[in-house]
């Protein structure tokens, strides 16, 4: 979304420095080293320059007042638009790192907000070591085909598709103790739909393919699977949601960021959303409802 105080703030500094070289081509000029052809250039281009700064500085105050409006518009209908738009939908949650901050209280907010049931939660511990993640699943059947670290992301994949498809879950029955920090929920019953939070530092190595794998695997079955931040993440997490196959929301600490991912959810085109330069458009476009007959 292009923001005009950014562009004044352009044509601002611009602007100054044209009408500085203007006083310096006058004191330059009295000395008769600039000719008089050469200084109404100048004049002309700071003039040029005032007229497109004095034109962008009213759209700006247009959009100021367009943006206020439209926060003012989702404020006073978002108990609407959110009310039972996800009932009976079981959503599990998946946080990279801890669970306990800002963005978990929005996306709780959201769940409740929309009448979603949260399934299950896994909060994940961050980086994972690949020596103890070895040694657990060498002890297991289902866990031999994922030893050593160039199967990370491999092992990654599997998991994500356990957590989606519920019933039996060896991968995770094995490496629960060793790979997360908190549970909430089984995992036998299937989802709805995703929502995927990384609350810890970007991650490197192993741990980076492990994510990636994580993250394709939760987007494979199909259903919504929605990477979510909030306005201030730094750095977004938005490109690596892209590259395993997720959607993505990047203002899920407002409420049309929660809007967002729960319009995600209930089947609104796939695609990235929010405010940052990454985003396509603020908001998924609302599904389409079928309207009984008569």
């Amino acid at each position: 979304m292009f923001d005009f105080r950014y562009h004044v703030a352009s044509l601002t500094a611009v602007f100054l420095a044209l009408v500085i070289g203007i006083l310096v081509g006058v004191g330059i000029a009295d000395r008769g080293l600039l000719d008089q052809a050469k200084k109404t250039l100048l004049e002309q281009r700071v003039a040029q320059l005032r007229t497109k700064l004095d034109q962008a500085s009213k759209r700006s105050a247009l959009a100021d007042r367009e943006q206020r409006a439209a926060e003012l518009y989702v404020k006073q209908t978002y108990p609407v638009l959110m009310r039972n738009r996800l009932r009976n939908k079981r959503i599990a949650v998946v946080y990279i790192g801890p669970d306990h901050n800002h963005v978990q209280q929005s996306i709780d907010g959201l769940l409740t907000d929309s009448g979603a049931e949260q399934i299950r939660l896994r909060a994940l511990k961050m980086p994972i070591d690949p020596s103890t993640v070895d040694q657990r699943l060498a002890s297991q059947t289902d866990g031999q085909s994922y030893l050593g670290k160039g199967k990370l992301e491999s092992l990654g994949e599997a998991l994500g598709k356990e957590f989606v498809d519920g019933g039996d879950t060896p991968l995770w029955d094995a490496l629960t103790g060793t790979i997360v920090e908190h549970t909430v929920g089984d995992g036998k019953e299937p989802v709805d739909g995703v929502i995927i939070a990384r609350t810890a530092p970007p991650q490197k190595g192993g741990t980076s393919k492990f994510l990636l794998g994580l993250y394709k695997g939760l987007s494979a079955a199909g259903l919504p699977a929605v990477g979510v931040e909030a306005t201030d993440t730094k750095p977004s997490a938005v490109s690596t949601y892209r590259r395993g196959g997720l959607s993505s929301v990047d203002d899920v600490d407002t409420q049309t960021g929660q809007l967002g991912v729960v319009l995600l959810l209930a089947g609104a085109p796939s695609g990235q959303y929010g405010l940052k330069p990454t985003a396509k458009q603020s908001l998924p476009l609302f599904p389409i409802v079928a309207r009984p007959r008569g």
